[in-house]
């Protein structure tokens, strides 16, 4: 069985900081990809930020400069420094893993429970 725990989100005034943080773990014989999307109130999921096994990342074009994507390999971690945060960042955020559970097997999509972003004043 495979586990995604995320911590990080809080409430925060606009301009703001946030980090989020998604550890993985289990039955993992190695992580493809792992980033985080987010969900709006009454709209669809989105894909915030990525970032593969070889180090290349990619961000969703409203949180380019704001955000920054990275990963911890020792700790199957990944993490998202989320600055100048503003009132539209306000979302769950969810953490998703491609992770491969057995030697020569495909990656399977994993999901988080989400950590809840509130930018306010």
């Amino acid at each position: 069985q495979v586990q995604l725990v995320e911590s990080g989100g809080g409430l925060v005034q606009p301009g703001g900081s946030l980090r989020l943080s998604c550890a993985a773990s289990g039955s993992i014989f190695s992580i493809k990809a792992m980033g985080w999307y987010r969900q709006h109130p009454g709209l669809e999921r989105e894909l915030v930020a990525a970032i593969t096994s070889n180090g290349f990342a990619n961000y969703a074009d409203s949180v380019k400069g704001r955000f920054t994507i990275s990963r911890d390999n020792a700790r199957n971690t990944v993490y998202l420094q989320m600055n100048s945060l503003q009132p539209d960042d306000t979302a769950a955020y969810v953490c998703y893993a491609g992770i491969s559970t057995r030697w020569n097997t495909a990656a399977y999509d994993y999901w988080g429970q989400g950590t809840q972003v509130t930018v306010s004043s």
